[in-house]
């Protein structure tokens, strides 16, 4: 048998620090076998003497490992920035806190956009389908080589909260506690056909190429923000749009009666998908939201949703907002209820507010305060 290697050093393109996994023999769900790869992490504060402090934060669709700094693309803050930092709800004068850019990304890790250690060719479109599962299996082999033996907390919104549930099912031993955002025990069937529209848009573009818009020196960039857009409208609530944008014109005085931006929620739409354009890679953007449509945490146990949690150590704080219609709060109810039913330690707080889905990345003082809150009391009780 091969001896597997895992190798540690600052990653080239982007500063942050890289993992390099050799002959591992990962098996995906999907039965391909992935022998070599890399991760990057991005890591902040200090780990204390006995590796008990560290918090995982798992990114979203459209994050990656830059939590806190600038970001080295957009050079803007890091996506959670104002969650995670000295004296902020995740303290870093108390936490190490690491995040990955999962399997598949376009930001360091080993996805499409990487070429396959083994070829030194890029992957493209060979690259292999990939599920929630096996982004948390690789980051699980992370935390294993950095010898951290039991986190102190999984924390995830949206596509990290399917990320949380993925990790407190697999590895239920290896955490202490679970702060699951805005998520869902599986993926809707209204969520897959905004997906899929958003990934017919990138491959109906001409400089997509199948794939290969690399080797043709194009990119798909119309499709991207095409995707980016319909995905953003998702993430705002109706109220939160008529907020910020009403049926206000773009700098004009009356309506141009042509195709043109009339509105300023059509300016604001078309930013965003620019500016996604510039940071993304479109096949990433394929694989990972196709991961996330094949999420279905109750078909991976026997006996369904009322075996999933039995016997879990794991504690527990689930987190909804009442305007957010990607998972709205009764799917997270539906955790707690599965949670509740085997006895689990478990709390539960819906949000106020009416800025959606994307409330969690926006000033939001009780979910500040809740994140805070159970952090400090589950730390007071190991006298961490």
């Amino acid at each position: 048998m091969k001896k597997t290697t895992v190798t540690f050093k600052d990653n080239d393109s982007y500063p942050c620090k890289l993992a390099i996994f050799n002959d591992f023999n990962c098996k995906l769900d999907s039965g391909y076998t992935l022998n070599d790869f890399q991760l990057a992490f991005q890591t902040y504060g200090r780990l204390n003497q006995d590796k008990s402090n560290a918090i995982l934060i798992l990114h979203a669709l459209t994050g990656d490992q830059f939590v806190a700094e600038e970001h080295p693309i957009t050079k803007k803050n890091g996506w959670w920035s104002r969650m995670v930092g000295e004296n902020k709800p995740i303290d870093t004068n108390k936490y190490y806190v690491l995040c990955i850019n999962v399997l598949g990304g376009c930001i360091g890790s080993t996805g499409p956009k990487e070429k396959n250690l083994k070829t030194n060719k890029q992957y493209g479109v060979e690259f292999p389908a990939i599920t929630i599962k096996d982004m948390v299996k690789v980051q699980k082999y992370l935390i294993d080589a950095l010898e951290i033996k039991k986190l102190f907390a999984v924390i995830g919104a949206s596509m990290g909260a399917m990320q949380v549930l993925q990790w407190v099912i697999d590895y239920p031993e290896k955490i202490l506690n679970a702060i699951h955002i805005a998520g869902a025990l599986k993926h809707s069937t209204q969520n897959i056909a905004f997906h899929e529209v958003g990934r017919q848009a990138i491959m109906s573009d001409p400089s997509w190429h199948k794939g290969n818009y690399i080797k043709m020196n194009t990119k798909p960039e119309r499709g991207l923000a095409v995707a980016r857009m319909i995905a953003h409208i998702t993430y705002l609530s109706e109220e939160a749009f008529q907020r910020k944008f009403g049926r206000n014109l773009q700098n004009k005085l009356s309506l141009a009666y042509d195709f043109k931006t009339d509105f300023q929620v059509e300016s604001y739409l078309k930013h965003q998908g620019q500016a996604f354009v510039d940071r993304f890679d479109a096949n990433s953007y394929l694989y990972i939201t196709r991961a996330m449509d094949y999420f279905d945490l109750p078909s991976q146990k026997k006996g369904g949703l009322k075996n999933i949690y039995k016997n879990t150590p794991v504690k527990f704080c689930v987190i909804s907002f009442t305007s957010d219609w990607v998972y709205p709060t009764k799917y997270s109810k539906e955790i707690v209820d599965s949670l509740n039913a085997v006895g689990a330690n478990v709390s539960f707080v819906e949000i106020e507010t009416d800025k959606g889905h994307d409330a969690f990345l926006l000033d939001e003082q009780e979910f500040n305060e809740t994140v805070k809150g159970f952090l400090r009391a589950t730390a007071n009780e190991i006298n961490l």
